[in-house]
């Protein structure tokens, strides 16, 4: 099950490069995670600063 960005997403970026198969993007104002790329790491949910990201 992939992870999915919600709109609490601050567009700070930090969760982007810890993504080891780069499946989030900058998408208008926010982030947004490609479920067909993710991995189901979770790599990105620690470093959001505003707890943003989920399981889908």
């Amino acid at each position: 099950m992939a992870y999915v960005i919600n709109d609490e997403c601050t567009n700070c970026g930090s969760c982007e490069p810890e993504c080891p198969v780069e499946a989030i993007n900058e998408k208008g104002d926010k982030r947004v995670i490609d479920a067909k790329k993710c991995i189901d790491c979770g790599a990105c949910v620690d470093v959001c600063p505003v707890d943003a990201i989920s399981p889908a």
